[in-house]
């Protein structure tokens, strides 16, 4: 990835766990920004997902319900933005579950008919997945998640995205304890909108102002496999287009840079010793993927430490999130990347999850310095194990499901679909075609491709071999380009 860094910076009433009834249905969590859907195989009642992004017909990574609009093959139209749903984790012990078929993070496969599906292949972590030709709209980092049980019996949601307003049919928002957010609440608030250009989509969520020329920090769900991004700041009005900094999907994190911004008024970061139970605590955000005056939902804090999984959109497995602080504050969808105050004000994490489906609701956040942590990190410049500088490489393709029969056979990996004006339409790439080479390394299997790439920047030219469906072979020099955020 391009080095790129930035300067220094009524629903069933909850029930005591002692007497609860194993076979009560557990509610559901979500995320402000982004849902995940249950995993193959689970049961599925109203599960978790996070707030702040808006969610697209499949699962989104942390996210409410799903929403999409198809359109024509290969035409992306921008879809209306949604604000993203939070993790949220069930208060009475699930039944086993047992939960549709997930879809992949990012992309989302056209419900109606069955197709081949496809996953796009960047440096980064696989993207979305593309039906029958036709691409959703979705809200940028934006997923529905199924429930998946994690140690403890309980289940989460992973965030994915909110319906637009007219089609919202979660009850959260309509029974949710939350108010506008004071002017005070609002300062170094921002709303962020990303388009989803490959699929034809668009999300929204929330972040905060780290630097005063223009650092953001935010969810990685809220702008994941977005293709361009716009940042609202919440008391001025002024819109910025921004760039990606680097990102660590594992952990939830993004830092983004705004376009010529400078004298930007900024959250303040709590310095004394962060948050305890017990704490009073407010979370702020663009609930709804709306706009305009944040919402503000009051709480304490429950619990510390908290770890949750939910499902992952990408690997379609589940994913985990550890260390977060638990509340009962009413975390909305679109909330996600906004700031969990304290009493005094002070940022002490990073809304990110949130339960629905219940009369009480159960929020997570990201607690503000395992954040900044990563924040240092990115701004080094270094990639880690989890941390990604920059855009990842892109060809322009995405791999069929069909790779598989070829995988195990050591044939290559299987062209699934093409977009058009990227590096592989130019030299001629086709659905059906397999890629035998990349670079000098040999290509074997869809893995061995997205393992390659991951080791390539955009800008970079490399030579790509390839098996036409004829059954010729092909080779050619392509320039690489940047993908959506990974």
């Amino acid at each position: 990835m391009t080095n790129t860094t930035g300067p220094d910076i009524p629903e069933p009433e909850a029930t005591d766990p002692a007497t609860a009834d194993p076979t009560a249905a557990a509610p559901a969590y979500e995320q402000p920004t982004g849902s995940y859907q249950p995993a193959p195989g689970t049961d599925v009642t109203p599960p978790p997902g996070y707030p702040g992004n808006a969610a697209a017909p499949g699962r989104p990574w942390m996210a409410t319900t799903p929403y999409g609009y198809a359109t024509a093959p290969h035409q992306y139209t921008d879809g209306p933005s949604v604000a993203q749903p939070m993790l949220q984790a069930p208060q009475t012990p699930p039944q086993p579950p047992t939960a549709p078929k997930q879809q992949p993070i990012g992309w989302i496969i056209a419900a109606a008919t069955a197709a081949t599906v496809v996953s796009l292949v960047t440096g980064g972590l696989g993207i979305a997945s593309l039906a029958a030709g036709a691409f959703h709209s979705v809200a940028a980092s934006s997923q529905v998640a199924e429930t998946v049980p994690d140690g403890d019996g309980q289940s989460f949601r992973a965030p994915g995205g909110l319906t637009p307003p007219q089609q919202q049919t979660t009850p959260d928002a309509a029974t949710a304890d939350t108010r506008s957010a004071t002017a005070a609440e609002s300062v170094g608030v921002v709303d962020i909108e990303t388009e989803l250009g490959y699929q034809g989509g668009a999300a929204a969520g929330t972040g905060m102002v780290l630097t005063a020329d223009g650092q953001i920090l935010t969810n990685n769900h809220v702008v994941a496999g977005a293709t361009s991004i716009v940042v609202t700041v919440v008391s001025t009005g002024q819109q910025y287009t921004a760039r990606v900094i680097g990102t660590d999907a594992t952990d939830d994190v993004a830092l983004l840079q705004l376009d010529g911004a400078s004298g930007l008024d900024t959250v303040t970061i709590d310095d004394d010793g962060g948050a305890a139970v017990g704490d009073a605590v407010t979370g702020v955000g663009n609930a709804g993927g709306t706009g305009g005056t944040p919402s503000a939902a009051d709480g304490s804090v429950t619990a510390l430490d908290q770890d949750i999984t939910v499902q992952d959109e990408t690997t379609g497995g589940g994913k985990q999130l550890t260390g977060l602080i638990q509340t009962d504050a009413d975390i909305q969808a679109g909330d996600s990347g906004g700031p969990l105050y304290d009493a005094e004000g002070e940022v002490v994490g990073i809304d990110t999850a949130a339960s629905s489906g219940g009369t009480d609701i159960d929020g997570f956040a990201i607690p503000i310095d395992d954040a900044l942590s990563i924040v240092g990190q990115i701004r080094s410049g270094v990639e880690t194990q989890t941390v990604s500088i920059g855009y990842p490489a892109f060809i322009g393709i995405g791999l069929s499901s069909a790779a598989d029969g070829a995988a195990q056979t050591g044939a290559g990996a299987v062209v699934g679909s093409v977009i058009e004006n990227t590096p592989a339409a130019s030299v001629g790439l086709a659905a059906g075609d397999v890629i035998t080479g990349l670079n000098g390394t040999p290509i074997d299997s869809a893995q061995t491709l997205t393992a390659t790439m991951a080791s390539l920047e955009p800008g970079q030219t490399v030579t790509i071999t390839w098996t036409t469906s004829a059954g010729t072979s092909q080779t050619a020099d392509i320039a690489l380009i940047e993908g959506p955020v990974a």
